[in-house]
């Protein structure tokens, strides 16, 4: 449990960084043109802190681990983009299921992003591991 704390921390930081900017500045814009009356007018922070906290984990549990036991950066990235994508669907295809005024443009922009993250927090986490000498938590 104690070699994942550093790959945990490094993914938290990263997807956090790419998250924020992703949402505060790059989509900024097609959030609130799409979503309009949806959003609230201040996150609720608590919810985002625990997701935050719960997805990484989740990412590093089944996308991440198994890149730093083999290796296999490869791996990782395909890992790390397949549970991306499935938690992202997930989410957007239920709002789109359930809610009104929920945009399919948003849905599909979305997991593809939430795609790209997992695919590039878990390869990025793995180089800078390897970078400090911990690729493997053995």
């Amino acid at each position: 449990m104690k070699a994942y704390v550093l790959p945990y921390a490094i993914a938290l930081a990263l997807f956090l960084a790419l998250d924020f900017l992703w949402i505060g500045v790059i989509a900024r814009g097609l959030y609130f043109s799409r979503l309009g009356e949806m959003l609230l007018d201040s996150p609720r922070w608590g919810v985002a802190v625990a997701f935050y906290v719960l997805y990484v984990g989740g990412l590093v549990y089944f996308a991440l681990a198994g890149g730093m036991n083999s290796g296999d950066w490869s791996r990782a990235a395909l890992n790390g983009a397949l549970f991306g994508f499935f938690t992202y669907l997930t989410y957007n295809s239920t709002n789109l299921s359930v809610m009104k005024g929920y945009d399919p443009l948003v849905a599909i922009v979305d997991t593809a992003w939430g795609t790209f993250m997992g695919a590039a927090v878990t390869t990025v986490t793995l180089w800078l591991l390897s970078l400090l000498g911990r690729g493997s938590p053995a």
